[in-house]
């Protein structure tokens, strides 16, 4: 699959996708609390989306994967299965929104503080957001994927966190998945050169410890190997001729990139 550079219709129609999947981050929010179980989320989330949205969770059944967000919890990586399991104070979690509306889609996640958590957790959970927003922030007309990559593992090794490298952002469109593939490290000047109408998602995912991961006998859930607390945050991206366009943005972010 080559690069598919979006018209300014498709454009449009990813601009709808990934604000009702910012929404629904927005929405959860009060119910991320001590006590809720990661499946209550997903029936939340799914009523949300097929019900007020009139649209469609892109994770249920995609590649056999059962319910219709993923979430992640401590340890977890990413592409966590809802379950039984509940919250408890302390905890940090990213819940992992995708939405399909008119066969686009709009894909973002965000972390989430369960009560009470320690000041090591917090630190991940906020130096993890900053390397997306750096990497965010070198996309433009002629760059280079490499900038992106590179940036984001600067701002995480600097802190003395790992980035994981088994997983990658991506283009996104039609299609849940496209191409290119968006890697969280890298060097400068290297890479795909970004075009205007391209549409991406960063996502880094970074690591308390090592990066090393493990793959649960699930075949989907992903931990990391030392056990090590991991955060992600994920945004889907336009490039713009004078720079980027964040298509998932949060009320809260306003300002913030």
């Amino acid at each position: 699959m080559s690069i598919i550079i979006k018209n300014e219709s498709e454009i449009e129609k990813m601009r709808v996708a990934g604000k009702l999947a910012a929404e629904v981050l927005e929405m959860i929010e009060p119910y991320v609390v001590p006590g809720i179980s990661t499946d209550e989320l997903n029936t939340i989330c799914h009523d949300y989306i097929v019900n007020t949205q009139d649209a469609i969770p892109a994770p249920l059944n995609y590649r056999g994967f059962p319910k219709s967000i993923c979430t992640s919890i401590n340890q977890t990586i990413c592409h966590g299965i809802p379950c039984d399991k509940k919250l408890k104070n302390g905890d940090i979690i990213n819940i992992d929104i995708t939405v399909i509306k008119d066969g686009y889609h709009g894909d973002t996640s965000k972390m989430f503080c369960v009560g009470e958590v320690n000041p090591h957790a917090k630190r991940l959970v906020k130096i993890t957001q900053e390397a997306m927003y750096i990497g965010i922030k070198q996309v433009k007309q002629g760059a280079k994927l490499g900038d992106i990559g590179q940036a984001i593992q600067k701002h995480a090794e600097s802190n003395r966190y790992s980035i994981v490298r088994e997983f990658c952002g991506h283009g996104i469109g039609k299609n849940f998945h496209e191409d290119p593939h968006v890697l969280h490290y890298g060097k400068a000047g290297e890479g795909e050169t970004l075009e205007a109408g391209m549409i991406i998602t960063i996502e880094p995912m970074v690591n308390q410890g090592k990066r090393h991961i493990k793959i649960l006998g699930d075949g989907w859930t992903a931990v990391t190997k030392d056990r090590s607390l991991s955060a992600q945050w994920e945004h889907t991206v336009l490039v713009t001729e004078h720079g980027f366009e964040v298509l998932t943005l949060r009320q809260e972010e306003i300002g913030l990139i």
